[in-house]
């Protein structure tokens, strides 16, 4: 997950010196953003639905070979043209990603311990969000070229690919990770997306994405606008609210399978899920008033720690709600909601922030988070299945 992420923010972190490069305007290029993200829509289930049929022993190394490949052609584009169609392709190519990290989980680990298997997932997303910047910065400086940097990026499956053959090669590894369902007993793409628990688990997850929307496109334009600070000056709390990221996933993840483990009957984590659905839209609700650099710090933070609690519980809760055999596509089509919520939010934040600031958006995320989360709350759980 951690390379996935560095090989799609590697653009992002060379975009001044690639679009002066090949003459892309700051239109153009929030088109390359678009297609990346449209083709991971779309992908995401389709995705799931094949890993479930191969196994992600064998599904997550091919796809990381393709979108390795995708991500080191970016070094040759001549223009803008080639960068949307290498964009679409890498998007496509990285759509496994997400299901087979989850089928992983679901095979590998018993019950108790997937909610913690599965926020290291989150962390290594988190994880190529932080190395991408000084890796592809530092090869681009060292090399006197953003094409070789590119060609740095892609090579880190390199390194993963051996460690994986290896990590995987046990009998009982391949016995957990190969157990694949007769044809008759798939499920169909449309039964995942629309089963009782992924139905559920959506209203969880949407209720953090406005406020994973903000933090992810805007937190810097925040700091700028509302604290008044530069752009030099972010670093420090730009990897703040990543740290606490990190920190909400690893601590909900291991509180909620020390109770799975202590309870041993599959029930959600209720209080844990409203803890931290109360820490999201407190974070929220302060960076609406919040001035000072630290005070916005503050609000970011809080808004971080509870997000990655959610985002873990609401996914570890449904995937294990879900048919056994189907687990790859529930996280496909997990991975693609999140990307549309995306998709419409970003330009409703946009428009709100130009004509009034960011106080009346950071509310209204605060107001959407607290029912959606008393929706999940109250919304009967199906047994665990699998």
């Amino acid at each position: 997950m951690a390379i996935s992420y560095v090989d799609r923010q590697a653009l992002s972190v060379l975009a001044p010196t690639v679009t002066k490069a090949l003459g892309i305007s700051d239109a153009a290029y929030g088109w390359l953003g678009s297609a990346f993200a449209f083709a991971y829509l779309v992908a995401g289930p389709f995705a799931g639905t094949l890993v479930d049929r191969a196994g992600a022993r064998r599904g997550l190394p091919a796809a990381m070979l393709v979108w390795s490949a995708v991500a080191a052609l970016h070094a040759v584009a001549p223009g803008f043209g080639a960068l949307v169609g290498l964009r679409i392709a890498l998007g496509v190519a990285e759509s496994p990603s997400f299901p087979a990290g989850a089928q992983v989980v679901q095979r590998a680990l018993p019950h108790a311990d997937r909610a913690r298997g599965l926020s290291t997932t989150f962390i290594g997303m988190s994880l190529g969000g932080m190395i991408a910047p000084p890796l592809a910065i530092g090869l681009a400086t060292r090399f006197g070229s953003w094409r070789v940097a590119f060609l740095g990026t892609a090579a880190l499956a390199a390194l993963w690919l051996p460690l994986w053959l290896a990590a995987t090669r046990g009998a009982d590894v391949r016995a957990a990770l190969d157990v694949h369902p007769a044809p008759r007993s798939r499920v169909s793409l449309w039964r995942a997306a629309t089963h009782p628990a992924m139905r559920r688990g959506l209203v969880g997850l949407f209720a953090v994405v406005p406020a994973s929307a903000l933090m992810m496109a805007w937190e810097a334009k925040v700091y700028v606008r509302q604290a008044h600070l530069a752009q030099g000056d972010l670093t420090f709390y730009l990897m703040t609210s990543a740290v606490l990221y990190d920190a909400g996933a690893l601590l909900f993840g291991d509180l909620a399978s020390r109770r799975a483990r202590a309870r041993g009957d599959g029930s959600p984590h209720r209080a844990l899920f409203a803890a931290g659905a109360g820490f999201a839209a407190a974070g929220m609700a302060t960076l609406a008033f919040a001035h000072a650099p630290f005070a916005v710090l503050a609000g970011m933070s809080l808004g971080a720690l509870g997000r990655g609690a959610i985002v873990t519980l609401a996914n570890s809760d449904t995937l294990a709600r879900m048919p056994q055999r189907a687990v790859a596509a529930a996280a496909g089509v997990i991975a693609s909601a999140q990307s549309l919520g995306a998709i419409v939010v970003n330009p409703l934040i946009g428009s709100v922030v130009q004509t009034r600031g960011y106080a009346p958006i950071a509310l209204a995320i605060a107001a959407w988070t607290v029912p959606l989360a008393i929706a999940w709350l109250a919304w009967p759980a199906r047994a665990p299945e699998g």
